[in-house]
């Protein structure tokens, strides 16, 4: 008798294979998942797709307004970059779809999910992590780190042999993953740190090169730390995000080509397209310039390495992650205010800002006539502040 697993389907070369591959050398009924978090392409195009290449059934989840509320937004607010520069698109999105696997495994009685992650990559933990989390007794099977021993080359082969239609070809042989908070490219030449990434790499943004010469500036409205509008325009926030990575993308804002460690100990090349991310995240930390306390300002990024660690390491489900999002989320509430950004040829930059809970004190600042802070009081505030260093010189002497 056939047991029934459930896939997380992308579409793409490997689960597309997979599916055949389950059903031929596992016996397997391949139930489909496919989960749009705001990616290009058509959702039931490629729900059709898994039943042509022969699945069981198919099942499309629009998750896009789930993913930005709840994993794309806490993540905006803690700045969230590993390694100082991945804004996490994949690794964000991986829980919620193995969230929704294993939901829709208990809605079939299903004995198993599947992914068509590596065994070097970290989508494999974070799809487990999270299954062993919600359901600890549901199998794992992961063929591309057990007996699928195909080469990409073979897979499309394989894939050609069965009239499987994939997005990928040997002369153009990346491996890529979209979603609404940015777009991964790797393999083929990119595996070479030392070559620069040619264009057909990218998709997302044009060459800072070939960039309007104008520069655009663009407004961003937040409101306890949420992002709420773009140019004066009340947005919600998939829609707000969608058109950040267009404008930005039409400036050659985004590109990423880094060096990153892999949760497994392997150092890979990664090149990424995040024009929102990257827009959002720098605007929003201009605001919580203006608006939290120095103390809040040289602690918080504490928080974000944190958060952004456990979220790339599969950890989203860890106790830490949800308390270190409550930390950022109270520090929140007193990030409201605008931001003028302005994008040129590859770069966003953050060029004024202001907000009714500004802790900038113009009278303060400045040095001109308008200033009324005491410079007297100076002087006795060093004196305590050096107490410890005075105290510490005289007995050197």
């Amino acid at each position: 008798m056939s047991r029934t697993v459930v896939l997380a389907y992308s579409g793409g070369l490997d689960t597309s294979v997979l599916i055949s591959w389950l059903k031929e050398k596992r016996g397997l009924d391949v139930v489909a998942l496919c989960a749009d978090l705001g990616q290009p392409g058509e959702l039931e195009t490629i729900r059709k797709k898994a039943l042509q290449v022969g699945a069981l059934d198919s099942v499309a989840v629009d998750a896009r307004e789930e993913f930005a509320e709840h994993f794309v937004l806490p993540s905006l607010q803690a700045n969230a970059l590993y390694e100082g520069g991945y804004p996490l698109a994949t690794a964000l999105a991986r829980p919620l779809i193995a969230r929704l696997l294993v939901e829709e495994a208990r809605r079939r009685g299903a004995q198993a999910v599947a992914h068509g992650c590596t065994g070097k990559g970290n989508d494999q933990v974070r799809f487990d992590l999270t299954v062993m989390a919600l359901d600890p007794e549901l199998e794992i099977v992961a063929p591309l780190r057990e007996d699928f021993c195909m080469s990409r080359e073979e897979e499309i082969e394989y894939a050609r042999q069965r009239d499987i239609p994939v997005p990928v070809t040997t002369e153009s042989p990346y491996s890529v993953d979209e979603n609404l908070w940015g777009r991964s490219c790797e393999a083929g030449v990119l595996e070479d740190p030392w070559t620069e990434p040619p264009e057909d790499a990218y998709s997302w943004t044009v060459s800072p090169d070939r960039a309007p010469g104008e520069p655009r500036y663009l407004e961003v409205d937040f409101e306890e730390g949420r992002p709420v509008a773009l140019d004066g325009e009340r947005l919600p926030l998939v829609e707000l995000v969608t058109r950040l990575n267009r404008l930005g993308g039409e400036h050659g804002v985004g590109r990423v080509d880094m060096i990153e460690d892999r949760l497994v100990g392997i150092k890979s090349r990664e090149v990424y397209e995040a024009p929102a991310a990257l827009i959002l995240i720098e605007a929003h930390r201009a605001l919580e310039s203006l608006t939290l306390t120095r103390e809040a300002l040289h602690f918080k990024p504490l928080l974000e390495g944190a958060f952004a660690r456990l979220v790339y390491f599969g950890l989203w489900y860890d106790p830490l992650r949800s308390a270190l999002q409550a930390a950022v989320e109270e520090l929140q509430r007193a990030v409201t205010g605008t931001v003028r950004v302005r994008l040129h040829r590859g770069a966003a930059t953050v060029v004024g800002r202001k907000s009714p809970r500004s802790l900038y004190d113009y009278g303060l600042a400045t040095y001109d006539r308008a200033d009324v802070f005491d410079h007297r009081c100076s002087e006795g505030f060093i004196r305590l502040w050096g107490l410890p260093l005075r105290t510490w010189g005289r007995a050197q002497r």
